[in-house]
Order: C-alpha cells, then structure tokens, then sequence
C-alpha cells in the first residue's frame, strides 16, 4: 500500500494480489472495457470491497479515455417537475456506473467569447441538454466535434441529427381543453403561456388554440397572460386579473408549478376554485393529486423521459446506434380542479 501525507491507500496491485489476478484483469473489470469471467469478475470486487479501494478518476481517464460523467445543463431553479427528470436521469447514470454532474445556469450557456462551458469534453464524456439551456451556436459548435449529447424538450437547431426526446404536447393540450369545454361547460378559458421559445410552451398554446376553434370560441387575446412555468409570475397574473375584473370560467395555466400557483393566488384574493374558477395544469407533477383542490392535469411521463434520454446518451457515448427522435405521449387526469362534477349544477357566471 503506498503512503501519502500520512495516510495509506490501497492500489490497484494489492486489490491484484488480494485476489490473484494480474493487475491488468483488475483494470479490465473496474473499467469494464474487455470481458472477464463472472468469477473472476466477482473475485475481484470482493477484493475491492475488502479492501476499500477507490478507483483513481485520473488513472481511468488514462486507461481508457473516459472521464467516467455525463453531464446536464438545465435552469438555475427548483420545481418538483425538475426534481422528477433529475431523478429519473441519475437513476440511469448510476446504473451505467458513471456520475452526474450538473450545471444550472439563469441563462443561456454559451462558448462566445471564447468562454468553454462548465461541463465539457474535459470533464464529461456527454451531455444531456434541456430545452433553452445551452444556445444554438454552442449546440452545433458541440455537434461538429461529434461530442456526444442529447436534447430534451427541444429539437435540434439547424436540422442537426442531434438525438432529442420530447412531449407530444398539442394533443394533450388540445384534450385539456376540450375536456374543460365539453365536459365541464366552460367557455371563457384563460391561458398562462410558458417562456417565450420554449417548445413545450409553444404547442401547449397551439393545443390551447385549436381547442377553442374547433368548438367555435372565438380566440380573445385578453384571455392570454404569462405564467411562464414559475410560481411568482403565475401569482402576479392571477392578481392582475382579479384587479382586472375579467370574465373567467377556468384557467389553463401552462403546466402544474404555474397551476398550482394560480390556485393559491385565486384563493388569497377570495375566490374559489373549482365553484368559481376552474384551474388545470400541465405534467401531473408529485403535489399535483395532494393539494386542494387536487389538480386536473395532463400526465407526462417525465421519469421515463430522463431515463430514456441518458440511455441514449450512454449510447452515443459507446458508439451505439440511437433514435434521432423519441416522443412520448401524454395523458388527461382528471381531478377536481376543473369543476367538471359542477357542469350539471346551475351557477352564476363568475368574474376575477
């Protein structure tokens, strides 16, 4: 065992000795690049774990050219949406025996002015991009040195065959809504649309949109606010409406952060929801079936998506084929948020 600064540590010829093997076969299991026996294989992780021997990251980087992470760049905040792709991302890493690493930015990350990424080539062996995080400049700059990435909720700039995974948002957009128009009789729909050039955002309006056309409710611009998938900025429209007075049956309010946001907003100011305003959301987050009232929503996969993604990641990162695109569908759940068991019941037309 070799000394340093007063301490030993265990190296990878006494893990060899330990077990009987050359240091070589040592190698060849921790970094699993070459086949070895299930017996010998376990031999030497017994030998490992007896031992309490640590894999050097710079002696793997050498023996194999890898970093042992993947890497995520997402936005720098905190919503249980989030909270569900990360988990579901650093179970498949995990799995693959490598380590997440992670870089929330309050901006678009980007290589101009000569300024590398956080995460990168020297630090990771791919990355998983999601949405808007990273601009499309970087993206391609990325791409053109062939280093392994996926994109989440986003599509590849410039026709790129860059893997992406996605939601099919329109359709379960347009079915929340016809849902809240059909079934629960409401027709003066408020819509919180999401960040400006956030794809999800955009066909989760045109689902909006084509919804009120085809039951013939004319589109009113006034109808439409910003909840940007964000709590404050959901409250503060809520609010606006209110000192607006506006005429609303329901609020469709771009996804559950957003939704439940309005809720709380909608009962400090004295309203009631469902009887007075219906509210409906968008992912069927964690709290979405806990708060009162529960949440009508759409049901998107978010833990398969992130699962999906890293899996495709530790494709490309092995010089496996992958999917240039995989979309998941979505699925209506309906709660009593939306006042859907009130649409037989006579009431007077609510106004915010």
């Amino acid at each position: 065992m070799s000394n340093s600064n007063g301490r030993s540590r265990v190296t990878i010829e006494d893990v060899a000795r330990h077990a009987g093997v050359s240091t070589a076969t040592v190698s060849r299991v921790l970094n699993k690049t070459n086949n070895v026996t299930p017996t010998t294989a376990k031999r030497v992780q017994q030998a490992v774990d007896e031992l309490g021997y640590v894999l050097h990251t710079a002696a793997r980087v050498l023996s194999n050219n890898k970093t042992g992470n993947i890497g995520m760049i997402l936005p720098a905040t905190s919503t249980p949406f989030l909270a569900s792709l990360l988990e579901g991302v650093n179970e498949c890493t995990i799995a693959s025996g490598y380590n997440l690493l992670i870089y929330a930015t309050t901006n678009q990350a980007s290589i101009q002015g000569g300024v590398p990424l956080p995460l990168n080539e020297d630090n990771t062996d791919g990355l998983l991009i999601f949405a808007n995080s990273v601009d499309d400049r970087t993206i391609l700059h990325l791409h053109q040195r062939q280093f392994p990435m996926v994109l989440l909720y986003r599509t590849a700039p410039g026709n790129r065959t860059i893997p992406c995974v996605l939601l099919e948002n329109k359709q379960g957009a347009y079915a929340l809504i016809e849902h809240l128009i059909v079934n629960c009789g409401h027709r003066r729909i408020a819509f919180m649309a999401g960040p400006a050039e956030n794809l999800d955002a955009y066909w989760r309006e045109q689902g909006y949109r084509q919804a009120l056309a085809d039951h013939n409710i004319p589109f009113d611009p006034a109808l439409v606010g910003e909840g940007a998938f964000h709590d404050w900025t959901a409250k503060q429209q809520i609010k606006q409406w209110v000192g607006q007075e506006l005429e609303i049956d329901a609020i469709f309010a771009g996804d559950d952060t957003a939704a439940m946001a309005a809720i709380m907003a909608l009962q400090e100011a004295g309203k009631r929801v469902p009887e007075d305003v219906a509210v409906v959301g968008f992912n069927n987050d964690t709290m979405a079936s806990y708060i009162n009232p529960p949440l009508t929503t759409v049901h998107a996969p978010t833990g398969e998506v992130a699962r999906t993604a890293a899996r495709q990641l530790f494709h490309l990162i092995r010089g496996e084929p992958t999917e240039s695109k995989i979309l998941f569908e979505t699925e209506l759940v309906v709660r009593r948020s939306c006042g859907c068991d009130l649409a037989a019941k006579p009431a007077p037309e609510a106004n915010l």
